[in-house]
């Protein structure tokens, strides 16, 4: 087994309109993503190599790209394709554990958020 090593991108912050209410697509809102991904070590460390890497720069586009993007019901959902897009573009990550925070989700009573928190394995 060859080691690994983890990179964490927390609480990015994106306004999109998730959600099953039509309230929730009308007004939208911030969703917050933490992607916590575990990389194989390779030679990048060794080597000091960002091609050997995840650049999180593109990481965390990439996830823009998805949270903005299309509509999704359920964050579940939403969470469960960051994880799989970021393991497809990036050979070296092993996981992607991706949580997406909701901080106005509908329900009757007060709380801070809604989270979900979804793993991947990569193939």
């Amino acid at each position: 087994m060859t080691a690994t090593y983890t990179i964490t991108l927390k609480n990015c912050a994106f306004f999109a309109r998730h959600g099953v209410l039509d309230e929730e697509e009308f007004l939208g809102q911030r969703f917050f993503v933490d992607a916590e991904l575990v990389v194989d070590q390779g030679t990048a460390l060794a080597e000091d190599c960002i091609d050997d890497t995840v650049h999180y720069g593109i990481a965390f586009a990439e996830i823009e790209r998805i949270v903005t993007g299309r509509r999704r019901y359920l964050i579940e959902a939403l969470a469960l394709e960051v994880a799989k897009t970021l393991c497809a573009r990036f050979r070296q990550i092993r996981k992607a554990k991706v949580s997406i925070r909701k901080p106005n989700a509908p329900v009757p009573g007060i709380l801070d958020y809604v989270e979900v928190t979804v793993e991947h394995v990569a193939e």
